[in-house]
């Protein structure tokens, strides 16, 4: 890890980085459980409504200047209206929350710590702001997958030891086309959330 520099950027300041984040984003989430399709321009167009937050962060993994891995937050009410709603009807209050986005890694870097350094970040960011809660999204597959690659774990265990929990009541759908099928579908997004200490 000693080659990588992790940087925190805020808002517009992230604009040089933003083709190359949508790159690494298509490139990460086409791994299970995600099996994204990855389109160019959307990734573009969902990336540029994090800049224009003026309360949005974005924590680099940079090696020699070429971004490896990124982390991105932003108030909940800057985000998309998707992630917005379940929120709105059965709380906590919006205002409250600051949305986790992506967490993505190239895998040749993980289980260096750097993904604790993303969450690290994060949450920080979220105190000095003022939210007492911080929350993110995660896609919903069935146990038994069969796209699911032997040996694979997830992150739950991860999420939970960074105090985060399911929100049970709290779930979202989002569209994107899986790798080999010709047409978008609905996933199921599941929230986590964990109330900043006091």
């Amino acid at each position: 890890m000693s080659s990588v520099e992790i940087r925190p950027v805020s808002g517009i300041a992230v604009e040089p980085w933003l083709d190359e984040l949508a790159g690494l984003r298509i490139r990460v989430f086409r791994d299970y459980p995600y099996l994204y399709d990855g389109d160019p321009d959307y990734e573009r167009r969902y990336l540029d409504r994090y800049a224009r937050s003026d309360r949005s962060l974005f924590v680099l993994a940079l090696e020699y200047n070429r971004v490896v891995g990124v982390a991105s937050a932003l108030p909940l009410e800057d985000a998309d209206e998707e992630f917005l709603v379940p929120f709105q009807q059965r709380g906590p209050s919006p205002e409250q929350v600051y949305y986790f986005g992506e967490s993505v890694l190239l895998p040749e870097y993980r289980g260096q710590g750097i993904g604790h350094r993303f969450f690290d970040l994060r949450e920080l960011y979220a105190s000095d702001f003022g939210f007492s809660t911080t929350a993110f999204c995660s896609v919903v597959r069935a146990t038994d997958d069969a796209r699911q690659p032997p040996g694979y774990t997830g992150l739950e265990p991860f999420w939970r030891g960074r105090g985060y929990r399911p929100a049970a009541e709290l779930t979202t759908g989002f569209c994107w086309r899986d790798l080999g099928e010709q047409q978008e579908t609905r996933k199921t997004m599941q929230f986590w959330l964990r109330d900043a200490p006091e």
